[in-house]
């Protein structure tokens, strides 16, 4: 089941690092946790770099072109950081929310719980056996 998701402007805002209220606050550990979480972050970190950007190509002086290397680079930098502090920012979402530290890694070890005890005993069977294969 999935929780209540925010509206847009709200979701605008929480992209933007905004709180959200309790009532979503299933929302956020299940969109902290699910299988496309990166994806998620990457999505809300190009906004927040989507707003420099434009001020950036309208108000800076000189060319064309090193206006767009510039935002190129930017752009470059600001996902760098993004892919750098993934986990801590995520994880600050999450116990913004109110959620105790840890509980977005026991969701995310509950959603995979099956495949790794599937994993593990497709291990058990082939290397505690004695087969070979």
């Amino acid at each position: 089941m999935r929780p209540l998701r925010p509206g847009p402007l709200r979701w605008l805002w929480y992209a933007l690092g905004g709180g959200l209220p309790p009532r979503y606050r299933e929302w956020v550990l299940y969109d902290a946790s699910r299988d496309r979480w990166v994806l998620r972050h990457f999505v809300r970190s190009a906004l927040q770099i989507s707003l420099v950007s434009l001020p950036i190509l309208m108000l800076v002086p000189g060319p064309a072109w090193g206006r767009w290397s510039a935002l190129l680079l930017g752009w470059l930098v600001g996902l760098q950081y993004a892919l750098w502090f993934m986990d801590g920012s995520v994880e600050r979402r999450v116990r913004r929310a109110g959620y105790p530290p840890g509980a977005l890694q026991a969701a995310r070890d509950a959603l995979h719980a099956e495949e790794r005890a599937a994993a593990a005993a497709r291990y058990a069977a082939r290397y505690r056996s004695g087969d070979p294969r």
